[in-house]
């Protein structure tokens, strides 16, 4: 287990470093905007991505180098900085040499200019791992306890309704459902904030904003949870040891709780590691949407305001954070199902 353990951290590593390479890559072929700043501040930031070695500066145009990307000039002087990138690779060589030395993914010159993206991501996180651990911990218990009661009551009208409710349900994405709730319990009931209540806003308003989020996020997942939970249970139920245990002498009820569910949490508990991923970035379109300042919403805005920097370091968070997830998945079922064993020999 420890050797299989290894190997998969190595290989997530190595599958991180691709992705995170050809996304770099990628990114570095797109032309870079620095408008919008101040002189001062863009100024500042060209001059830090050239002392990192990834323009080239000079006080005069050099026809040899064609069109700069971008020029500065401070206030009070006459001296213009033109600025080239250089090639992409060597671009690339540098940037690898800063994080794995430095620890430095780049600053930030759209959202927040000049601020180091680390720290812009670090600033984000809370607001994200807050909302989607509430959104889990609402869905997990109650998807599967709907789950439960729909197969104990198989093709009875309790389960029809409960299958028929989430059958309508699991086909509203989460984007449009957080868009009713806005429109309906914010603008026309006025029960509830249209948006995320600011740091300085007391606490009761702060928990009333977890709600309409936390519901837009977790509904779809409590849909996944009740039906994967009534189609395994079911299939338990009317498994050949479950009626002999029926045929010895256990009740209805023990036969459930000592076998039943037992054997049908083993598939399903994987499964919310699984969501919890879809819930990640599921939770991009609903935080730009309710003006959450999590890594989602930062993501939406560096991508359609062009902070490549940043956009690069919250695509390493999200790609890292579906690796280990995949990784404590697969070990998942080796902890869970005994006649598991993960990296044995045949």
């Amino acid at each position: 287990m420890v050797k299989y353990v290894i190997q998969r951290v190595v290989l997530a590593f190595i599958a991180l470093f691709i992705i995170l390479s050809l996304t770099f890559i990628l990114m570095k072929t797109l032309p870079m905007e620095v408008g919008g700043m101040t002189p001062e501040a863009k100024l500042t930031f060209l001059m830090n991505e050239y002392n990192k070695g990834y323009l080239i500066m000079s006080t005069s145009l050099d026809p040899a180098l064609g069109n700069p990307m971008s020029s500065a000039t401070l206030m009070g002087s006459t001296t213009t900085y033109y600025f080239w990138q250089k090639p992409i690779m060597e671009q690339y060589g540098k940037w690898v040499v800063d994080v794995f030395t430095k620890w430095d993914w780049g600053t930030s010159y759209v959202i927040e200019v000049n601020k180091p993206c680390f720290d812009v991501i670090l600033n984000g996180l809370p607001a994200t791992i807050s909302v989607n651990a509430v959104s889990v911990i609402i869905a997990v218990p109650v998807g599967i306890l709907l789950g439960i009661w729909a197969a104990l009551k198989k093709d009875k009208p309790t389960d029809t309704a409960i299958s028929t409710i989430i059958m309508i349900l699991i086909s509203v994405p989460s984007f449009v459902l957080i868009t009713f709730l806005i429109m309906i319990l914010g603008y026309n009931l006025k029960l509830l904030p249209t948006e995320w209540p600011k740091s300085y806003y007391p606490m009761n308003q702060k928990v009333l904003g977890f709600i309409i989020p936390v519901i837009a996020l977790s509904l779809g997942s409590i849909c996944g949870y009740c039906r994967f939970t009534r189609a395994e249970l079911c299939d338990v139920l009317s498994s050949d040891y479950l009626l002999l245990a029926r045929t010895k002498g256990l009740t209805k009820r023990q036969a459930v709780m000592r076998h039943a569910l037992r054997n049908a949490m083993v598939p399903i508990l994987p499964s919310i590691l699984a969501e919890i991923i879809g819930l990640l970035s599921g939770s991009m379109i609903v935080e730009s949407i309710y003006n959450i300042p999590g890594i989602g919403s930062i993501f939406i805005n560096a991508l359609n305001k062009k902070d490549y920097n940043l956009l690069m370091v919250d695509m390493a968070v999200f790609t890292t954070i579906g690796l280990l997830a995949g990784i404590v998945l697969d070990l998942s079922y080796g902890f869970l199902d005994p006649r598991i064993r993960m990296g044995a020999k045949k």
